[in-house]
């Protein structure tokens, strides 16, 4: 059975503001750290993490031999914290003018890639401020939601309209949507590129979704 999802759909998902292409997923094992938060919290972040890795096909490590660690998470209550963290500056060039427009916007969340010579993900940096709705969300929903925006770069309106998750009205259980599943398996597929720039990358997703992919459920 096919996934209800259209190849125009699946190249909406990585489409840019400016209407270019842009697809990258990680090239290496994915090794997480967190900041911020308590113990619960951290395990289920690193549990969300988990589902989604696993779905994909790919793997996770205790560490990167180049980096130490490639997906930093911070979460944090005022934008203005960041400008404390030890070598941040370092590692976000132009941190001090970011964090100025992020205020500016009242922004919630922020992600940062950065990509090898082959443009797959090195490595990733996620900014939650946690005030308002982000605050309100259930843990095990924010997690799975920032597990899916980090497994792929996605088009900057790919979720604009509607979330990656769904609730399941029998259980209430929090799954990723099936088509999401769909796409980020086969993105992972070891006969698809790390990287695409071309359009045409789409319509060999969809050709890879004719068999449908479970969703991921929130633990």
């Amino acid at each position: 059975m096919t996934l209800d999802v259209t190849p125009d759909q699946i190249e909406t998902l990585f489409k840019r503001a400016n209407g270019s292409y842009a697809f990258a997923r990680w090239g290496r094992p994915i090794a997480p750290i967190v900041f911020g938060v308590e113990d619960q919290t951290l395990k289920t972040v690193k549990g969300a993490l988990e589902a989604v890795v696993t779905l994909a096909g790919h793997q996770m490590a205790e560490t990167d031999p180049e980096l130490g660690t490639n997906l930093m998470m911070f979460f944090f209550r005022e934008w203005d914290e960041l400008l404390a963290v030890p070598d941040l500056d370092r590692l976000i060039p132009d941190l001090a003018p970011l964090v100025s427009r992020l205020k500016g916007a009242e922004a919630s969340q922020y992600r940062a890639f950065r990509f090898d010579e082959q443009g797959g993900i090195r490595a990733a940096f996620v900014f939650l401020r946690m005030s308002g709705d982000l605050a309100k969300m259930p843990a095990e929903t924010l997690a799975l939601t920032q597990a899916v925006q980090v497994i792929l770069t996605w088009g900057d309106h790919a979720f604009a309209d509607q979330s990656p998750l769904a609730v399941l009205p029998d259980s209430g259980a929090t799954i990723l949507r099936p088509e999401i599943a769909g796409v980020i398996a086969a993105a992972y597929d070891r006969m698809m590129p790390v990287a695409a720039h071309d359009a045409s990358h789409a319509l060999r997703l969809f050709a890879r979704l004719q068999a449908p992919t479970p969703g991921a459920e929130a633990q």
